[in-house]
């Protein structure tokens, strides 16, 4: 129960330290702390009544005494069963009560660290550095842009929001690491610690790298919000080779750097980083190749990430407008990425493997046979994807693994979709096992959906 005696302040210190638990009404304080202790010290747990009933309203929050200890406890239970015949619950990181907002918040901006590093680091010695907390994605180095010398300060993303929490607990505290925030939220607190520099970096890192933006392939205006850099991140749900991507984006003059991402198996991940001389051969690259089909059937999505400069200034505000505008002209008057393509040397179809290669750290039982078509869904998973959607017959050879999977269904334009399964108990493992898993490059958020509602359960396959 929530002590009244402390300030309401110790709830958010440290920051992301309590859960936020939607459970079924019957879970009670006692099955909370037995399942939840495990993963460190417990300072208080608060469920949620009715002020009539003294019912429980089947929500709760679980304060721990370490950001790490909370984050893995998110992990490790969200979409598990605290008492046999009871829902998988839902666990999220609670959002601050300062914020004011009532969002929960995302495991995309829990994994983003900011540390100030000795400027003769590079980005290979940031990530020797942080490697021993966990897996990271990317570390970019913040340079000042005229001279390209380190400002001392950089961002590491992990793929786990507690391997973020462990860094910044045990990292040296020399290196005064604190989670990056959001691009747009409000950093002003955090600038008085830091100084005016981090202020003017955060605001053009998002929170997580990836964009499905196309707005000039559309014939839409150029968003003055969208953040344009040197760097972009490439992803395909094809396997490319280095050669292959570096020959690709290689068309585009000025390329300086280009490396496949791996994962911590040695895997492709199925994402690139790419980055160029010049703002200019950014933004024609990022144009010509978004969207573009390599190797055929193969959409690329090509999004920039932040490059550590600065360009919040007018000046370098109006230089870099003048650079897209000039840039953009060319794009719609010169060749389309197909005849790039066919004017260079760089193109070698891929030879179609006979069956996808699944890539994930995750330990999947081997593959069985889906329910009938006609068979009755007892449970619907909700899915979120991102980047973007895995193809469907990927998604069929994950799920189906956990048995009676009838259907997967993508809805059409958006990174979401539905797994039907005809066993609960099938639904609930696979939800449990793949919550927050990457494969192929891609990380799926998989939670139940709300039931249809009851006219639908006439129709015939709606959703």
């Amino acid at each position: 129960m929530e002590d009244n005696t402390r300030p309401s302040s110790y709830l958010d210190e440290p920051p992301n330290s309590r859960l936020f638990l939607v459970a079924s009404k019957s879970i009670t304080e006692d099955n909370i702390r037995d399942h939840f202790s495990t993963f460190g010290e417990i300072q208080d747990i608060w469920v949620v009544k009715d002020k009539h009933t003294k019912e429980s309203k089947g929500v709760a929050f679980v304060k721990f005494s370490k950001s790490s200890q909370a984050c893995t406890a998110m992990e490790e239970m969200h979409g598990k069963c605290l008492v046999e015949g009871t829902k998988p619950i839902k666990v999220f990181i609670a959002q601050s009560r300062s914020s004011g907002s009532h969002r929960d918040v995302e495991d995309e901006e829990l994994t983003r660290i900011f540390v100030m590093i000795p400027k003769t680091f590079s980005e290979e010695d940031l990530k020797e550095t942080f490697k021993e907390y966990g897996n990271i994605e990317y570390c970019i180095i913040i340079k000042n842009k005229l001279t390209g010398e380190s400002k001392g300060l950089g961002y590491v993303r992990f793929q786990r929001p507690s391997e973020a929490a462990i860094a910044i607990e045990n990292c040296d505290k020399t290196f005064r690491a604190i989670l990056a925030e959001p691009r747009t939220k409000n950093s002003t607190t955090e600038n008085d610690y830091f100084g005016n520099s981090r202020a003017d970096h955060e605001a053009g890192m998002s929170g997580y790298p990836f964009s499905d933006n196309s707005n000039y392939t559309s014939g839409e205006p150029w968003s003055s919000s969208e953040m344009i850099t040197r760097c972009l991140m490439m992803t395909s749900r094809a396997v490319l080779t280095q050669e292959q991507v570096h020959g690709l984006f290689d068309l585009i003059p000025g390329l300086e750097y280009c490396k496949i991402q791996l994962d911590q198996h040695g895997f492709v991940k199925g994402q690139a980083m790419i980055r160029y001389t010049n703002l200019g051969s950014a933004v024609y690259a990022k144009e010509k190749l978004n969207g573009f089909e390599y190797p055929p059937g193969n959409r690329l999505a090509v999004a920039f990430i932040d490059d550590g400069e600065d360009r919040t200034s007018p000046v370098g505000k109006m230089a870099m407008q003048l650079v897209v505008a000039q840039m953009m002209s060319m794009v719609w008057n010169g060749p389309s990425g197909s005849q790039l393509l066919k004017s260079s040397t760089v193109y070698a179809p891929l030879a179609t493997p006979q069956k996808h290669r699944l890539q994930t750290d995750v330990s999947l039982p081997s593959v069985k046979k889906m329910a009938p078509s006609d068979s009755v869904a007892k449970e619907r998973l909700f899915v979120i994807f991102n980047p973007s959607p895995l193809p469907v017959d990927v998604l069929e050879d994950v799920f189906c693994r956990f048995g009676s999977l009838i259907e997967v269904f993508l809805v059409p334009g958006r990174n979401v979709g539905y797994v039907k399964y005809a066993d609960r108990k099938h639904a609930n493992e696979a939800m449990a096992a793949m919550h927050g898993k990457v494969v192929n490059g891609v990380k799926m958020r998989v939670m139940l959906a709300d039931p249809p509602k009851e006219e639908s359960h006439k129709r015939q396959r709606t959703y």
